[in-house]
């Protein structure tokens, strides 16, 4: 089980179901996402990597490990790491780009020539 599931998984299982919830972030996200999932036959885990399957599709990940991670503090050998690592995806992306568009503008001239003929 991966680290955003189990902080879901501690958000629920910490939390009273009762009326009055005393844990807003548990309240906000179901009312604002909706995510309902069912135990069927006690299969605890099964119920959770379907919640995890929903919460990936709706992006409710991404908040929930945003909200991990400005409560947690990194070291700056840390952000250089992830720092290297954003430069590194963002030169590949830039670079796939620019082969894709030389690939589409040599098809594309390609195309006109033998109209043209």
């Amino acid at each position: 089980m991966n680290s955003v599931a189990k902080s879901v998984y501690n958000i629920f299982r910490n939390s009273s179901f009762g009326g009055n919830n005393p844990n807003p972030l548990l309240s906000s996200l179901q009312q604002w996402r909706g995510i309902k999932v069912r135990v069927r036959g006690g299969n605890v885990e099964q119920a959770l990597q379907i919640m995890q399957r929903k919460m990936t599709s709706t992006g409710m990940e991404r908040l929930v490990k945003r909200q991990g991670q400005q409560t947690t503090h990194l070291k700056n050998s840390e952000k250089k790491v992830l720092a290297r690592k954003n430069l590194d995806c963002r030169l590949k992306s830039q670079d796939l780009a620019r082969k894709l568009n030389f690939i589409l503008l040599k098809k594309i001239s390609f195309g006109a020539e033998s109209a043209d003929s």
